[in-house]
């Protein structure tokens, strides 16, 4: 199993669960209205009046071969709208409960 860190500019919260539906990947953990700024050249997501926008971040967990289709699925989204921000991480999960 794997897990799967989904961290992307709140607008575009529909496309991301979108996908998610799409792959069949039901199970997740949402947070909403994070604070972050990416890491090459992203501008501060902040809710502020200077920095207004904010990411919202997925976690799921899933099977080691969907791993592949997913990230296919959120690297086309974030070539349409690069601009906007989305990053995904995985990590190996060793147990569960």
């Amino acid at each position: 199993m794997k897990a799967v860190l989904i961290t992307y500019n709140q607008s575009l919260t529909e496309e991301v669960q979108e996908i998610l539906d799409n792959q069949s990947i039901r199970g997740f953990t949402q947070w909403t209205e994070t604070f972050g700024r990416g890491s090459v050249k992203g501008d501060m997501h902040e809710g502020t009046h200077t920095w207004p926008e904010l990411n919202n971040v997925h976690l799921t967990i899933i099977e080691d071969n969907k791993v592949d289709r997913l990230l296919e699925k959120l690297q086309a989204l974030n070539r349409e709208v690069e601009d906007q921000g989305l990053k995904a991480f995985v990590w190996n999960i060793e147990a569960t409960i």
